[in-house]
């Protein structure tokens, strides 16, 4: 039971500072914060995310750019251009790996405003951090697992974000439902959204791309990651940017 509890914490903690710090601030600034508070976060990225840390600055300037060029030949990761998930993956991995480095030259309209502490990243994005988290994750195996089928669970957690991306960026754009008609393929990949803190609402996100809140379009879809947000915006950790967001009466019904 530890290492399923161990599992089941590694995938949330490090899908919400997926969501809630690469996604929602880095990319899209549905919220501010201040540098220190910012720096908090970055440190709490790599410590949950572990051996799986995405820089906020490789990942914000891949998300806009594939805003920008959803389900075209230069999106990042669109299944329409990828005939397989692996494929779309590596693709992806390919051009994170770029943007992080800085090898890539992109548009300034992609790079505005999108966090950067470049000490830390190649700190955070080193293999002997990777390697250091992997050990310690083997460590908690050797302790706790009591039968052989847990250790599967293993190379899952080695490879968690890469996980979390491959399940929207493809999954979300070939199977779901559409609350819009937008100028791609999104759907909202689950109804209610217990997986993925609220990335499975992609089609209600890309129509309106900066609102802190996936959710709240029809009556079952609760966004728990928006929820958190709430909270810390009541706290004054976060201030939500109130002139992003917009009010939607929820639909009790499919159209």
């Amino acid at each position: 039971m530890i290492i399923i509890a161990f599992f089941i914490a590694h995938w949330y903690l490090s899908l919400f500072f997926q969501t809630f710090f690469l996604h929602r601030y880095a990319s899209h600034r549905a919220f501010t914060m201040n540098k220190f508070t910012e720096k908090v976060f970055f440190v709490l990225t790599w410590i949950f995310q572990g051996s799986n840390y995405l820089s906020a600055y490789g990942y914000g300037v891949m998300h806009r750019m594939h805003h920008a060029f959803a389900d075209t030949e230069n999106d990042p990761h669109s299944p329409t251009y990828d005939e397989t998930i692996w494929n779309m993956m590596w693709k992806t991995k390919t051009i994170y790996s770029a943007i992080a480095s800085g090898k890539m030259v992109v548009d300034k309209r992609f790079s505005e405003g999108v966090p950067k502490w470049d000490a830390f990243d190649r700190f955070a994005r080193s293999w002997p951090s990777r390697i250091l988290w992997g050990g310690l994750y083997v460590l908690v195996y050797l302790q706790f697992a009591t039968t052989w089928w847990l250790w599967l669970l293993l190379p899952i957690q080695f490879l968690l974000s890469p996980i979390h991306g491959a399940i929207i960026n493809w999954f979300a754009h070939k199977y779901g439902y559409r609350n819009f008609e937008v100028g791609d393929t999104s759907k909202n990949f689950l109804p209610v959204d217990f997986l993925m803190m609220g990335e499975s609402y992609h089609n209600n996100h890309h129509k309106h791309g900066s609102r802190a809140n996936f959710g709240g379009i029809r009556w079952h879809e609760i966004d728990p990651t928006y929820l958190i947000i709430r909270l810390l915006d009541k706290l004054g950790i976060i201030r939500i940017n109130r002139q992003k967001e917009i009010h939607i009466e929820p639909v009790k019904a499919a159209a």
